[in-house]
């Protein structure tokens, strides 16, 4: 089996192995795979299950063989990382973000004359 799918399906087999349904309810994983069981598992092993089917539907996929399927980062999960920023820039909890204010400050305004000759406020 090629690597890129090994993660994710190590991943749902420790969370088949630790649901209700296998533990208490004495099943076998691959009934509880199956649509009778498959709304008693945790919502965590249904998205495993349907990440694992896509990364098996995109080994075969013909607009991903030269690419390869995207890794999966289910191990960062596991360990309690929080995952990352999910766009560029600086993060919100940076340290010297934004200036909390109480919305009692005083605005500065300034009088501007234009082009024209007009006064304009600018706040």
């Amino acid at each position: 089996m090629p690597s890129s799918c090994k993660d994710i399906r190590a991943a749902l087999a420790d969370c088949l192995q630790s649901s209700e349904c296998v533990l208490i309810q004495r099943n076998q994983p691959s009934d509880c795979l199956r649509p009778p069981l498959l709304d008693t598992l945790p919502t965590r092993c249904q998205q495993l299950k349907r990440g694992y089917g896509e990364c098996k539907r995109g080994m075969i996929d013909m607009r991903k063989r030269f690419r390869g399927n995207q890794p999966i980062a289910v191990s960062k999960e596991l360990e309690g990382e929080k995952p990352g920023q999910l766009y560029a820039g600086a993060g919100f909890s940076s340290g010297d973000g934004v200036k909390a204010t109480s919305g009692h400050e005083d605005e500065k305004v300034e009088t501007v004359v234009g082009v024209d000759g007009e006064r304009r406020v600018v706040r």
